[in-house]
C-alpha cells in the first residue's frame, strides 16, 4: 500500500480531531462505510453528520500507536482519549482505500 494511503488514514484522524467536516467529507469515498461494534455509518454524508453531530464526545484526540500496511489497505492501532489525555478505548482501525478515497473503514475496540 502506498505512503498516500497512509497519509489518507493519518489525514482522516487529523480531520476528526480538529473537527474539520470538510476535509473529512474529501477524503471519503460517496458510499463510504464505517463499521463498528456499535453500529455502521453508510454513506459519506451521514457518516459526517453522525460524527459532527451525534457522537457522543466531540472533546477527544487520536494517539496513533502503529500503522500496517499491506497490498489490501491499512491498519492503524491507536487509543481514543480525553482532551486531557485519558484514555477512553484501544483500537484498530482497518481501512479500505482503492484508488485514493477511503471506501471502508471497519473498527475494532478493546
Amino acid at each position: 500500500m502506498s505512503d498516500h494511503a497512509v497519509e489518507r488514514a493519518r489525514a482522516y484522524y487529523r480531520a476528526l480531531d480538529e473537527g474539520d467536516y470538510d476535509a473529512l467529507a474529501d477524503l471519503l469515498a460517496d458510499g463510504f462505510v464505517h463499521d463498528r461494534p456499535d453500529l455502521t455509518l453508510d454513506g459519506c454524508e451521514r457518516f459526517v453528520a453522525f460524527m459532527r453531530d451525534e457522537r457522543p464526545r466531540t472533546d477527544t484526540t487520536h494517539r496513533v500507536d502503529g500503522v500496517f500496511t499491506d497490498p489490501e489497505g491499512v491498519a492503524v492501532q491507536g487509543r481514543l482519549c480525553t482532551a486531557d489525555g485519558g484514555e477512553i478505548v484501544g483500537f484498530v482501525d482497518v481501512f479500505s482505500i482503492p484508488g485514493g478515497e477511503i471506501q471502508r473503514i471497519e473498527t475494532y475496540t478493546d
